[in-house]
């Protein structure tokens, strides 16, 4: 980032003189002096502008930075619920519905709609159509 602020620096002196040395030509040695005095102080300006940018900018993205680590933070807490759900699931399972959901996960085909929701209850909603279809095939 200070590569960019020295670049545009640089930049913005070198425009500075070639208008200053443009007009430089048909003024007189007081003149010159008087104009090389405003160059200095234009270039204070600048440089002063530039730092005040610098820091507004280093102030947004430390903002942005806390708002992206809350963001993480969050993530990982919903990834470790899914993941205990998950576990949980696996180990209430019947060795049917596993079959069924590996089928499913074969096929590509989206589970029911029962089978995403959370808890005890959306397993036993989910296993009663395997157990009522292992029931008649049997």
């Amino acid at each position: 980032m200070d590569l960019g602020v020295c670049q545009l620096r640089h930049f913005s002196i070198s425009l500075l003189s070639s208008l200053f040395g443009a007009k430089e030509g048909s003024r007189s040695e007081i003149d010159e002096s008087a104009s090389g005095a405003s160059f200095v102080a234009i270039d204070n300006k600048i440089e002063q502008a530039m730092d005040l940018v610098k820091s507004h900018l280093m102030y947004a993205v430390r903002e942005e930075v806390e708002v992206l680590k809350e963001q993480i933070k969050e993530l990982i807490e919903r990834n470790s619920q899914l993941e205990r759900e998950n576990s949980l699931l696996k180990t209430l399972a019947s060795p049917e519905q596993m079959a069924q959901f590996k089928v499913q996960v074969q096929t590509s085909s989206p589970p029911a709609p029962a089978s995403a929701a959370t808890g005890p209850q959306s397993l036993v909603a989910a296993a009663q159509p395997v157990l009522h279809n292992a029931g008649t095939t049997a």
